[in-house]
Formats: C-alpha cells, structure tokens, sequence
C-alpha cells in the first residue's frame, strides 16, 4: 500500500508513538503558492492569500523613490551637473536602473515571511542589548564576515583567498567608480602650475598633488589594482566551477558562471584601457572603451537579478548573528518524546509563526499542541513507525 501523506498528522500518545488525524486534501489552487514538490508533502497547507499581485506596491515605491534619490544625489554631488561627465551618462542611468531594481528585490526579499523574522527579531536585539555591546558586537561581526571573511577561510583556503580578491576588488572599485560616474570627485590642473593637481570632493578642494608624485600614481592607478584582485579572483572562481565535481553538478550558468565571465570583462577591459594609453599611443582605446561600457552596463544590469545580489543581502544576515547569539543564552526547548533539548525557545516559537504566516497548520490536538516540539531525530523515528503501521494496514 502507498504511502499516503493525507494519513501522516500525528499526535503523540502517552507511550510516545504518534496516532493518526485526517487532514484536509491539497488544493488545487495551491500549485503556484508552493515550491516544486512540496504540495505533495503538505496536505494541510492552508494558502494565507488567493491573489498575488504582479508587483509589490511598497517595493515598487521604494524603486522609484531610490531612483529619485539616486539621481538627486548625481545632480547635487555633482554641483547641478557642472562637474558630471557626460560621456559617463549611460553609466549612470545604468546605475539608476540597477539601484532601483535592487531595491524593489530587497524590498520583497525583506517581506518573505522568514526573512522578515529574522529582521524584526535582529533589530529588536541590537536595541535589547543596548547601543554600546550591541555596535561593538556589530563591528565584530563586520570584520569577520565582511573584512575577514572567517567562515569562508573554515570551508577552503583557496576559496577564502579568491573571496577575499572579488570582495576587497569589487568593493574597491565601486567605492572609486560611482563618486566619480557622479561627479562627486573631479580633478583640476592650478592655472599657476600644470604639474599639479588639485581633488575636488562635492565641489571642495581637499587635497594638491603632484602629477609625477607618489600619491598621482595610487590614485590613478587604485582602480588598476582593483581590476587585478578582481582577475585573480575570477580566474580562481572559474577554476573551481570547471574543476570541481560538486560545483560541477550543481552549478547554473546564468547563476554561477555567468557573473564570473562579467566581472572577468569589466576589469580586462578596464586593464585594457590603461595598457592602450600608456604602452600603445591610446592604439584600440575607442573600441576598448565601447566594449568596457557595454560590459559594465551589463554587471549594473545583472546585479539585482543574479547570484551578485547576495552582496546586498550579507548586511541584513548580520543580524542572524545577534539571533543565534541571544538563542544559545535563551531557554531550550526539550522534545516531547525523547526530553532532549534540541533547540531554542525563540527559534521554535518564531518557526512556528512563519509556518503559520505560510499557511502551514501543523498543530496537533494532542499533548503537544505543535509538531516543532518534535525533535528532528524523533520525527524521523516516528514517521518510519508510521509508514511501516500503514504498510501494515
């Protein structure tokens, strides 16, 4: 006989084996509210909404509200566009759409049900603590997981290095490139001495130079160097998804490959341009150029739709950090069959909410009034026990 999941609620006795309950069949409604093969695992769920919306009406308000910004931003940074260069337009409209998009995504990201859990609790938190442990704790956090990148170094030493190059690359560059797609940062030779030069930062002077001088050459270079961590990384990254047999089997290209090629691109092309200026007698420049914008274009463009996207999830995750810190110190939940502690009580009472938000009823009318006061080892044992009592039937 079957096994038929409509027959799998379960309470549990006072001998500790579970009995069964009836539960309502799937909808067929429910197709497209539930992932690939979970409808078939579900038979309870309850769809919390009939109607989804084509857009979300906040997260499309704060796209158009963070193109707003971002173009007052470019006007005003850059002196009502006195200082904006405009050869670099088609950078900066891309920008404006990439911004825009990330935050319609972030947007609804933060609405997904789990996601917003963990927000609300993070927050609730950094406050709980107070500002002063909390921040310091915070800065901790960021130097681990944003300088240093510890839990990637625990996995591979490879892989932390070639993190490390696309990270510190990337960052490197898009701290450079935007202030001066902008026109937030402008330089300009004095009338008196054209072999120097003077920075301009929001349209103030901080900072003359000269143009053979130590600090002319990292700063016109600062991008080069960045183009070259980004080389490293990428020729590292792409070593492991053509080398690897995991990576192999369950790499995507337009997830994983993809990106790889386009961050490849951006910084060839961009060593390219100094190369034709300074060893060539600008020889190629016009065409570098023109393949330079277009594959910026591109990575602007991919950036809220593909795997580059986690670089704007990683801030919200920190506040995971805060969660499972408070949840070791918390009380633990003991399992009502075996009475070992396996979890949280935060976390048990928080999945507990988001599976009802998702419309997954998975309450019992038993002595225990939830199945997540099960602990995983014993939902195993118990569902064996109840497959092998229907086989039976």
């Amino acid at each position: 006989m079957p096994f038929d999941p409509a027959h799998t609620r379960e309470e549990i006795s006072s001998s500790g084996v579970l009995s069964q309950r009836k539960t309502p069949p799937v909808l067929a409604s429910q197709g497209t509210l539930l992932s690939r093969g979970t409808a078939g695992r579900a038979p309870n769920h309850v769809p919390a909404f009939s109607f989804r919306p084509a857009f979300d009406p906040t997260a499309c308000f704060s796209a158009v509200l963070t193109a707003a910004l971002v173009s007052g931003l470019i006007f005003f940074g850059s002196g009502q566009l006195r200082h904006f260069d405009w050869p670099l337009l088609p950078y900066a409209l891309a920008t404006v759409f990439s911004a825009a998009a990330i935050a319609y995504r972030y947007v609804v990201w933060l609405h997904r049900p789990p996601t917003q859990r963990y927000w609300q609790q993070g927050w609730r938190l950094f406050w709980q603590g107070g500002i002063l442990r909390s921040s310091a704790y915070l800065f901790r956090l960021l130097l681990d997981n944003f300088a240093a990148q510890r839990f990637i170094a625990q996995r591979s030493r490879l892989r932390w290095i070639m993190h490390l190059c696309l990270s510190w690359g990337g960052m490197l560059a898009f701290a450079i490139t935007f202030p001066l797609v902008f026109g937030w940062i402008h330089f300009e030779t004095l009338t008196e001495d054209l072999h120097t030069y003077r920075l301009f930062v929001l349209g103030i002077p901080v900072q003359e130079f000269a143009v053979n001088s130590l600090v002319a050459f990292f700063t016109f270079n600062t991008l080069n160097f960045s183009a070259v961590l980004v080389v490293v990384g990428t020729l590292l990254a792409l070593h492991r998804r053509l080398t690897e047999p995991g990576a192999l089997a369950l790499q995507q290209f337009t997830n994983d490959v993809l990106p790889l090629l386009l961050l490849f691109a951006v910084a060839i092309t961009g060593l390219g341009l100094t190369v034709s200026a300074g060893w060539l007698k600008g020889q190629g420049s016009a065409f570098i150029a023109l393949v330079h914008a277009a594959t910026v274009i591109a990575l602007l463009s991919y950036l809220p739709f593909g795997k580059l996207f986690h670089i704007f999830q990683r801030p919200a995750h920190l506040g995971v950090g805060f969660y499972k810190q408070a949840a070791q110190a918390g009380p633990q939940v003991h399992c009502a069959r075996c009475h070992e502690p396996f979890a949280s009580q935060m976390q048990v009472e928080d999945l507990m909410q988001v599976l009802g938000e998702l419309g997954f009823a998975y309450s019992l009318d038993g002595p225990v009034p939830h199945y997540q006061h099960v602990c995983p080892p014993c939902r195993r044992k118990l569902l064996a026990v109840t497959q092998g009592r229907t086989l039976v039937a």
